[in-house]
């Protein structure tokens, strides 16, 4: 039998201080991740504008300074080409570049599936090929016909971009939809589908509505998170950049939420039965909490209990309505 190689640990190569990150504050270098959030909040603007700032080495957002530039290879899979072109020719702009200048490849195929073999084969050779320091994925729901849910279907797909990354030595950013209406929570704790999203993600950076301004949280596997940022849309022409808003405005004080109520809300939102566990997480409430509270909204007949899990008691039959004179 061959073993595995093994080496001991104060003999391995240490990370030099320079190469900590790709861009400084926002993505480790090397890292995997994600750029999440709800849809139509800037998630992919972002993505290109983190792309300009690698290929170009500018800071991105104008602040967050580049460690290590090089070549990026963008797949958009929910915008044509040319939009693709004017997207990136605007943030180039912005930062008084000319996109020509710029080291950024595009896969032209109609389709990548990092289900099918012979798609992840493809794009093995691809990467193998051009060997760009970041390569982005926009948006992973268009990469698959998994189901996203399922952990057993998400795990080997992130798997192998992880291979990926420490075959080759660049960068894996996907972005990622948020459910809707889960603000509430904690934002990695916010992403579509299966926790695996979240437990896979070196990096990650989540964007959220809040009146006119995006509101920037990022999180680390290795890393301190920053506070996070407000952000707002600079439009100049057809030109649309994101920039760092100086004066957000201060967000108002909401009312607590009573604690039954904030599982009622719960349920709604993630409206199919779900574990114990899973409300936990959701409300970010102790496990005895939650029991507890549940046998009390059974009780009132709010909630109901399933083999699949708890749910929302479906509402009572209307009355009945008398036809007699």
């Amino acid at each position: 039998m061959n073993p595995f190689p093994v080496q001991r640990a104060h003999t391995l190569t240490a990370t030099p201080p320079d190469r900590r990150w790709l861009i400084e504050d926002l993505w480790g270098d090397e890292a995997v991740g994600i750029v999440g959030g709800e849809p139509k909040c800037g998630k992919s603007l972002l993505a290109l504008d983190m792309a300009v700032a690698v290929a170009s080495g500018q800071p991105c957002l104008g602040r967050f300074h580049v460690r290590r530039t090089g070549r990026v290879l963008l797949y958009a899979a929910e915008d044509s080409l040319p939009i693709v072109r004017q997207r990136l020719e605007g943030v180039a702009r912005h930062g008084g570049l000319d996109l020509a200048d710029l080291d950024i490849w595009l896969i032209t195929a109609p389709a990548v599936r990092l289900d099918v073999p012979e798609h992840r084969q493809r794009l093995t050779a691809t990467v193998e090929t051009l060997k760009p320091v970041l390569l982005v994925l926009d948006p992973f729901v268009r990469l698959h016909r998994i189901d996203e849910n399922a952990s057993a279907e998400v795990v080997p797909l992130l798997a192998f971009l992880r291979d990926l990354q420490r075959q080759f030595h660049c960068s894996v950013l996907i972005v990622h939809h948020a459910r809707k209406g889960a603000a509430g929570v904690r934002a990695g704790q916010a992403l579509r589908g299966s926790s695996e999203f979240h437990a896979w993600a070196d990096a990650g950076i989540f964007l959220r509505w809040h009146r006119d301004s995006l509101v920037l949280s990022m999180e680390h596997r290795a890393h301190p998170a920053i506070p996070d940022l407000a952000l707002r849309l600079h439009v100049d022409g057809n030109d649309v950049a994101l920039v760092i808003d100086e004066n957000p405005q201060p967000e108002p004080e909401l009312p607590a939420v009573p604690e039954p109520q904030r599982i009622l809300d719960a349920l709604g939102q993630l409206a199919q039965p779900v574990s114990v566990r899973c409300l936990r997480e959701h409300c970010r409430m102790k496990t005895a909490s939650v029991c507890d509270l549940l046998n009390e909204l059974k009780l009132e007949g709010k909630v109901v209990n399933s083999p699949a899990g708890w749910s929302l008691a479906p509402p009572p039959p209307p009355f009945p309505v008398s036809h007699n004179p």
